[in-house]
């Protein structure tokens, strides 16, 4: 059964934040809250919870997983960024926007998709996020939580709680969040194309 941990959405109770560190250490997969519905998340190098993922959500390695970053530091670690997409994305983030680029070596080649060596990646706006990310050390590999069937992301944790009890490891409550999914722009070629209207505003990419 999953854990389900009611966390304060403006002052995380460190003890809490701790517990789900811990479980990502230890390869927990978590159902989570960002600026724009839930996610599903575990440790990169977890390689279960990748593939759990996938069950999850019903799809195929074709699936362009997401690395969640707490600042821009870190995402320029794991993408290539060239000076266009720099100033753009910079001027973006944080928010509810995903961006796909060329992955750097350092990203495992099962993370990426298979034919254009990239990856998403996404810095959100959600203080209980930032605060995981900040204890944690490292990106999340994440995927939002948009069940089979379904085009909007989860948003009521009890509601992941029922459904996926034996699914996921540990369910994060933290009050009301979006419905919206991210905004994807993919920026691998050079330029931006809008791959998913989502809670980022796409003007400012087309």
């Amino acid at each position: 059964m999953a854990r389900y941990l009611d966390v304060h959405p403006d002052n995380p109770q460190p003890r809490a934040l701790q517990q789900i560190v811990d479980a990502l250490h230890e390869d927990a997969l978590i159902a989570y809250p960002t600026d724009s519905g839930y996610a599903l998340g575990c440790r990169v190098g977890n390689r279960d919870g990748r593939d759990r993922i996938l069950r999850i959500r019903g799809l195929d390695d074709r699936h362009h997983f997401t690395l969640v970053c707490r600042d821009f530091s870190q995402l320029g670690q794991l993408v290539h960024v060239d000076n266009a997409a720099f100033r753009a994305i910079r001027s973006a983030t944080p928010g509810p926007y995903t961006f796909i680029l060329p992955a750097m070596p350092e990203v495992p080649r099962r993370l990426m998709h298979p034919k254009k060596r990239t990856v998403g990646v996404r810095i959100p706006d959600h203080g209980v996020v930032r605060a995981i990310l900040d204890l944690l050390g490292e990106p999340l590999l994440s995927s939002s939580l948009i069940l089979p069937g379904e085009t909007e992301p989860r948003t009521m944790g009890w509601e992941i709680k029922e459904e996926l009890d034996h699914q996921v490891d540990i369910v994060v409550e933290a009050g009301e969040i979006p419905a919206e999914p991210t905004t994807v722009v993919d920026w691998s070629e050079g330029y931006p194309e809008l791959v998913r209207r989502g809670a980022g505003d796409p003007d400012r990419f087309v």
